[in-house]
């Protein structure tokens, strides 16, 4: 209906820097070989010398060393390799979180079908790990604890360090998903014991397809995906050298002053929301909370509504309504924070990214503030 448009689903992925992609471009038209040793030939040493300083960038940033990084196709890839390769290594019990996202979430439960004992452990209002019940699920036999750095939906950053030293302390694996945190919020392997970490590319403004996991050296993994011995033999298959080379940039492309900006955008829409908008519920942490996140739920309106008419509106946002997912279900996220189904569907999630301005922000808030209107008075729900 608009001709302006303006995209804040910046979690589901960004829009890739024109610096990232001119990163990318010799090792596509120039330096295209496969990556090869010092003894192979020329473009080849190239091409694998553009892989190892990418990783070495990449580990710097994480505190890692370059040798405990593998390159993956993404977050998805990174977290199945993790949690399958550390329990097929040792065998044994898995906890995990009520809310992970999908990769490790759906990873548990396949575990816990091949014979696997998996526990999961509930959140509270906000979406936080309480470290005295992950103290009092650990058991002798338990190998791995995978919690994520922040969730995907509602935006909360758990308490890494505390829940990575009870880990640490009672000699059993962490692996934590940083898909959303990673450059965003400061994670350090040198001052942390977390022994496994998923990185992606693709939500920082680098290309999809790309991603890494973090190994702590002489952590026990299985290798996932048969084919040759690259990646120090964990992944078989051909390195996306491009990919990684734009992962490298993308990283260097995130600065500490882009971070607070987007959190002072972030407040904007929060802040105008709850004071313009009556009966609505902020989801998750207001003080520990992404800079890039705002979850709301509308209350008396279908968040699949809410987004549908700001799409009409040129603005793409996500939302935690059922009719929006595949699986026909409800925000797990939201469920497993204590909210019922109205809640649930009812949440739009507004996730910021590099290109976004103060201006889109207050185009949405307007534009939103003028949907609610319209879709409550002719809503149902709420009325006596």
């Amino acid at each position: 209906m608009q001709g302006k448009r303006v995209y804040m689903d910046n979690a589901a992925s960004t829009r890739m820097d024109e610096k990232v992609l001119e990163a990318m471009e010799p090792y596509l038209f120039e330096k295209y070989s496969v990556a090869t040793s010092e003894f192979g030939h020329s473009m080849g040493i190239e091409a694998k010398e553009g892989l190892e300083e990418a990783r070495k960038s990449i580990a710097k940033r994480l505190g890692a060393a370059p040798g405990e990084m593998i390159f993956t196709s993404g977050s998805a890839e990174s977290s199945n390799l993790a949690i399958k390769g550390v329990m097929e290594a040792n065998k044994g019990h898995l906890i995990v979180s009520d809310i992970e996202d999908f990769a490790v979430l759906h990873t548990a439960r396949t575990l816990e079908k091949a014979g696997y004992e998996v526990s999961y452990l509930p959140v509270d209002e906000e979406g936080f790990v309480d470290p005295d019940e992950l103290v009092d699920t650990i058991r002798d036999d338990t190998v791995l604890v995978s919690i994520q750095h922040a969730n995907q939906e509602i935006g909360t950053i758990q308490d890494i360090s505390a829940l990575a030293g009870i880990c640490d302390e009672a000699e059993v694996l962490f692996h934590t998903d940083a898909t959303h945190t990673f450059t965003r919020v400061p994670l350090d392997v040198e001052k942390i014991p977390v022994d496994l970490v998923t990185l992606s590319a693709h939500t920082i403004h680098g290309p999809k397809g790309i991603g890494a996991l973090y190994v702590r050296e002489g952590t026990p993994l299985k290798k996932q995906m048969e084919g040759g011995f690259q990646e120090f033999d964990m992944r078989g298959g051909l390195e996306n050298i491009p990919g990684a080379v734009g992962f490298s940039k993308a990283v260097e492309l995130v600065a500490e002053d882009e971070n607070r900006r987007l959190k002072e955008l972030r407040d904007m829409i929060i802040d105008r929301v709850q004071e313009e908008i009556p009966d609505t519920t902020l989801n998750g942490s207001r003080e520990q909370r992404l800079p890039q996140n705002a979850n709301i739920t509308f209350h008396y309106v279908e968040g699949e509504s809410i987004t549908l008419h700001l799409d009409m509106r040129g603005i793409a946002v996500s939302t935690g309504s059922a009719c929006f997912s595949r699986s026909l279900e409800a925000s797990h996220v939201i469920m497993g924070i204590g909210g019922d189904h109205e809640r649930a569907h009812g949440s739009v999630r507004f996730s910021l990214g590099r290109f976004n301005t103060e201006e889109e922000v207050n185009y949405v808030v307007d534009n939103i503030k003028e949907v609610v209107k319209r879709l409550r008075e002719i809503s149902p729900l709420g009325k006596e």
